[in-house]
């Protein structure tokens, strides 16, 4: 009853909101300061330059992006078809397998991504699968670190739409396929975009696997940012990281239109 109170609701606010700074806008606005800094010798940053931004992208930087963006679309692109297939496959299957398999699909989630990328490393080093050196490794470390999420989700949208629109379709002459891509897919349309999000927003900040399996010409952003942090480069360090922010958040906020849109149509 209390929070119906005014004061009650202004109080558990003002609580959230200052948590919220605390938690995320405070660590954020710190790293925005510092990418602008020219020198921080006090409690604020002087000297205020945008020469850190000019910095990286004319460096490897701009290469970095697009190595980030390209693995983290192809990644999840991937994570998204076997997720899908995978969700669609067991949601007939019988109670204990289909929860076996469920523990199966989430455990590269439960294991460290460090332990993931030293997995990888040590299973394809040698023939007849040598994938050390290669972009290829990359990719299927995003992957497979970014795959339980999308099945997971997937699987949550399926679990909310009634079997009884595929048994309807069915009984109207529809044959599998054309059920599968008239009826259950656009009803799951804004899990699949969410799923695609969650996984390209995990993806273009993965750093712990790629940092131990990535090649010379394929460098992620994120392995950039540590290697700027290593250096002592914190102000080039922190610009980057802002792009880095910048760019995912643009393509998750056009993902989020492209979800709006096809539940409104729904």
């Amino acid at each position: 009853m209390l929070l119906w109170a005014r004061w009650a609701k202004a109080l558990t606010w003002g609580a959230t909101a200052a948590l919220f700074c605390a938690v995320y806008g405070l660590p954020v606005a710190m790293i925005v300061l510092a990418s602008v800094s020219g020198q921080w010798n006090g409690i604020l940053p002087s000297h205020l330059t945008f020469v850190h931004y000019v910095n990286v992208l004319h460096t490897d930087s701009a290469g970095q992006l697009q190595v980030s963006v390209m693995t983290g679309v192809i990644a999840s692109v991937a994570a998204l078809v076997s997720g899908t297939w995978a969700a669609l496959a067991l949601r007939r299957m019988r109670r204990l397998p289909r929860r076996i398999l469920d523990m199966i699909f989430f455990v590269p989630s439960a294991v460290p991504s460090v332990s993931i990328g030293l997995g990888l490393l040590v299973a394809f080093s040698r023939p007849p699968v040598l994938l050390n050196g290669t972009a290829t490794i990359v990719f299927f470390a995003h992957f497979l670190l970014i795959s339980a999420f999308t099945y997971g989700n997937v699987s949550a949208g399926l679990a909310r739409i009634a079997p009884e629109y595929g048994e309807v379709a069915e009984s109207l002459g529809a044959r599998p396929f054309y059920a599968l891509t008239r009826v259950t897919l656009p009803l799951v349309a804004p899990f699949l975009i969410a799923s695609f999000s969650l996984s390209f927003a995990l993806s273009m900040g993965e750093l712990g696997a790629t940092l131990m399996i990535y090649p010379p010409g394929w460098v992620t952003l994120p392995v950039g940012i540590f290697a700027l942090s290593d250096r002592g480069a914190i102000f080039d360090a922190s610009a980057l990281t802002v792009v880095l922010g910048v760019v995912t958040l643009i393509v998750l906020m056009g993902l989020s239109r492209i979800s709006t849109r096809s539940m409104v149509r729904r």
